[in-house]
């Protein structure tokens, strides 16, 4: 009776270079194994196994050419056979060197298998070059120099002075290089992955060329992220703009700046000029600002903003913007009125397109959608049986956990037959404004449309001791929870540490807790994150009759 050959990896303890890799092979070869490939970094070795030839042969040979073996992984007998052809460069070739990239490429190397990355730009993607890291870095600046000239507290007078922003740029910059060494470059060898220089495209079905070399991998994941998307709107390109890249460069703060799009970039860059003495104006197309938010959250945010200066225009209709020496003019309608708005630059933030053109994605039969984002099913596996998609690129939420567990799965399925399906229950997001705004789970709109009967608890800053010590109650806490069973089903939060605050909702939302057992549950007090226990207790009872702590 034969039995059908499956791809195995077989941890093996004990070697140290490329000459143990040799006697390993060697080993597994003489006990039957065929395609074998050793690798003594990451203490494994990959091969044909045909479960007819035992298991106990495999071990045994490692054992008498000197070495250890441990766990023995082969693929499940349904699974479709793993990359790694004779004839395939690399079991795996991703194309992006950003979050969704690395986590691949982690996941394959830790299995054994060949792994590449094409990359035409920097190393690290998005997050680490021009979003997270650097952006976050200076919102806490500004942040840190509002509070300077914005003293709360009795007793206490503190002062601004001028703001250097190119030497604020500066600092940003040092810290994107340290860990985009550190985090990206780093990693390369560590793990012992390849990095393919130049711009990647798909020349067929199984075929991809990489700054002009031919490449046959075993199985390709497209994760090229996604840029800055601007509005066809009359006169703005001949005008100019700012993206959230290139504001992250400026090197003076300009006196008046108009912003476009009133979602957590443009309102996280608007805030922080602002912060540093820019008249912001800020433009939605939407009926209030966050439009993705809770309404509480959005009337949160707009009463913070308008209270630090800011002019917020919603329904606005951007009809043209124009230029006149160093002056931006946009002309607009608002609340059934013409409005012109003047200002020295104009921060365009309405989204990101997902960074699919030029790579022959028709070539190779893998589909996109209207807004040109790969189309791949749960498993993130496109139309093309050996392509898979992660990140940005998918138009997933645009988060870089996302794209790190995206990458970490694909890359499972990919090479390992593993199957596994996305769930984005409970998902985290983060609006970092100061205060910032958090979120999890459904919104209340979402929940009534997934079907939900649906009660909520709406929780003023006020009732929170923390706000009050802080002598900053602008914030809010609602939670929205099944009707029916109680279970907690969304959380949003505007309040100091929002951000870290949310992370017990996650769980609570992922592992069914109901707003009864949250209540229940230990809150250090004088904590934002009290907020999520008081609005718990508050579906019940009144808790502005309740003492302090009051169970």
């Amino acid at each position: 009776m034969t039995t059908t050959p499956r791809r195995a990896t077989l941890e093996v303890a004990g070697m140290t270079c490329t000459d143990c890799e040799h006697h390993v092979t060697a080993a597994l070869e003489e006990a039957g194994a065929e395609q074998v490939s050793a690798d003594f970094r990451r203490g494994v070795a990959r091969f044909t196994w045909a479960e007819g030839a035992g298991e106990a042969g495999l071990r045994a040979a490692v054992t008498s050419a000197g070495y250890t073996p441990g766990v023995l992984r082969a693929q499940s007998p349904g699974a479709p056979p793993a990359p790694g052809e004779r004839d395939a460069d690399y079991d795996l070739l991703v194309l992006g060197a950003g979050s969704a990239a690395f986590a691949a490429a982690i996941r394959g190397r830790d299995a054994g298998y060949r792994v590449a990355l094409a990359e035409a730009g920097t190393l690290g993607g998005t997050c680490v070059n021009v979003g997270c890291v650097p952006s976050k870095a200076l919102l806490a600046a500004g942040a840190a120099y509002w509070a300077a000239g914005h003293p709360r507290f009795a007793g206490v007078t503190t002062s601004a002075g001028p703001v250097d922003l190119a030497a604020l740029v500066t600092q940003k910059d040092e810290l994107v290089a340290a860990l985009r060494q550190e985090k990206y470059a780093d990693l390369v060898d560590a793990y012992g992955f390849d990095v393919l220089p130049g711009h990647a495209a798909f020349t067929g079905p199984d075929t991809v060329e990489v700054g002009g070399r031919a490449v046959r991998p075993g199985a390709v994941l497209i994760a090229t992220g996604a840029s800055p998307a601007a509005p066809p709107i009359p006169g703005l390109a001949d005008a100019g703009y700012l993206t959230s890249t290139t504001a992250l460069d400026l090197k003076q703060v300009p006196a008046r700046l108009a912003v476009i799009g009133a979602n957590a970039v443009g309102l996280e860059l608007g805030q922080f000029f602002g912060h540093l003495g820019s008249a912001v104006t800020f433009l939605d197309l939407a009926g209030r600002i966050a439009p993705f938010e809770e309404p509480e959250i959005s009337g949160a945010l707009a009463g913070v903003l308008r209270g630090q200066g800011a002019t917020i225009h919603t329904g606005a209709q951007i009809r043209s913007v124009e230029r006149d020496g160093d002056l931006r003019r946009i002309r607009a309608t608002a609340g059934g009125a013409e409005i012109v708005i003047n200002a020295d630059e104009i921060l365009v933030a309405t989204g990101r397109r997902p960074s699919t053109a030029g790579l022959g994605l028709e070539a190779a039969g893998v589909a996109v959608d209207a807004r040109g984002a790969v189309v791949t099913d749960e498993q993130l596996r496109t139309t093309n049986p050996r392509v898979w998609a992660a990140g940005d690129v998918t138009g997933a939420p645009q988060f870089v956990y996302v794209s790190a567990y995206h990458g970490a799965l694909a890359a499972g399925n990919a090479l390992l037959g593993a199957g596994q399906e996305t769930d984005l229950t409970g998902l985290p997001r983060v609006i970092f404004t100061t205060p910032p705004a958090a979120g999890a789970g459904l919104t209340e709109a979402q929940a009534r449309e997934a079907g939900y009967q649906v009660t909520t608890s709406v929780l003023p800053a006020t009732a929170v001791p923390r706000a009050l010590v802080n002598h900053d109650t602008a914030g809010v806490t609602k939670l929205v929870a099944d009707a029916a069973t109680g279970a907690l089903l969304g959380a949003s939060v505007v309040g100091e540490g929002a951000g870290d605050v949310i992370q017990s909702a996650v769980l609570a939302i992922r592992h069914h807790v109901t707003a009864a057992e949250l209540a229940a549950t230990f809150h250090p007090y004088l904590t934002t994150a009290e907020s999520l226990k008081l609005a718990a207790q508050a579906f019940t009872r009144d808790v502005a009759r309740l003492s302090c702590c009051a169970a």
